[in-house]
Formats: C-alpha cells, sequence, structure tokens
C-alpha cells in the first residue's frame, strides 16, 4: 500500500467512522457505507498474469501502470476499510486482465483469479461487492481495430466480457 493511501485511510479512520456512531441505529441498517476506486487507476499490475494493454495503458499518465498497487495489496487495503466500518466497496474489473486483446475465446483464468480472490476477501470482510463492468480501460486492441464501441466486434467482445462476468459471479455480487 502506498504511504498515500495509509495516510488517507488513517485520516478517514479517526474521521469518518460513522459507523460506530448513531448514524448506523436500525432504521439505517442497510446504508452501505464505503469508498471506491476504479481497476486501470489502482490495480497497478498492468503487465502481470496475462494483462493486456487497455486504452488508459497507453495515455501518457504512466503512474496507473504501478498506481496504489492494489492488485498486490488489496488485503491489506480492504482490512484498513473494514476496520474502519466500511460495508461496501466499488471497484470495477479490468476488461483486460479477463479478456486481454478482448478478441480471446476463453477468458484468463489468472485475471478471474485475482478477482474471485478480491472478491471473496470483499465478503469474508462483510463488505458488499459494488462492480461496474468497464471503466474506461476497454482493450486497447478493440480501440485500434475496430474503433471501439463503433464496430460490431467490439460489441460482441463486450456481450461476451460482460456474459463471463455474469455467469462467474452472479453468486457473489449483487450490485
Amino acid at each position: 500500500m502506498s504511504v498515500d493511501s495509509v495516510i488517507m485511510c488513517k485520516y478517514m479512520q479517526y474521521t469518518l467512522n460513522f459507523r460506530q456512531q448513531e448514524h448506523f441505529s436500525e432504521k439505517g441498517k442497510n446504508f452501505l457505507w464505503g469508498g471506491a476506486i476504479a481497476a486501470n487507476q489502482a490495480e497497478g499490475a498492468w503487465d502481470v498474469d496475462g494483462k493486456g494493454p487497455s486504452m488508459a495503458d497507453k495515455e501518457g499518465y504512466y503512474s496507473r501502470r504501478t498506481a496504489i498497487d492494489f492488485y498486490h495489496t488489496y488485503k491489506e487495503d480492504l482490512a484498513m476499510m473494514a476496520e474502519m466500518g466500511f460495508t461496501c466497496f466499488r471497484t470495477s474489473f479490468a476488461w483486460t486482465r479477463i479478456f486481454p486483446t478482448g478478441m480471446e475465446e476463453e477468458p484468463n483464468e489468472a485475471g478471474l483469479k485475482f478477482y474471485d480472490d478480491m472478491l471473496d476477501e470483499m465478503l469474508r470482510l462483510g463488505m458488499e461487492p459494488v462492480m461496474t463492468i468497464t471503466h474506461y480501460e476497454m482493450p486497447l486492441h478493440l480501440v485500434t481495430e475496430y474503433n471501439g464501441f463503433l464496430g460490431k466486434e467490439t460489441v460482441d467482445a463486450y456481450v461476451k466480457y460482460s456474459k463471463a462476468l455474469f455467469d462467474r459471479y452472479h453468486g457473489k455480487v449483487k450490485y
């Protein structure tokens, strides 16, 4: 975890721990209190376990490639969030971690395993996963070869990607 992440988490821990306050009375028990990131802004590991390049990786701003290294530190990060009383956490799936170019016939199992493990850890800590299917991380191949969503091939690839997520995570992810 980066120093900035630790500082932010510790600050929030001491100033925003609403769960221990009256805000979480009986009428607020279904309130989701949490934080959010996006895979391309936080995971880093841009070239690990078969992940392909995304349009975000092509940007000139290269800190996305390492980001806060959530890919390697998610257990510690999620533990801090749970300690702060978070009841949910929103992030996104990196399309390129699951289908590196978007055109593969089968998903990348190493990428799916990362999300299996991350979601299991969230649930173990009592946090509801809130997942975004895509957050500015289309496979670069689909952008350069098919003009992104303007190409039928990209739409077909997105349907395949979404179906893989729904089939795999329907029992773990409600939102």
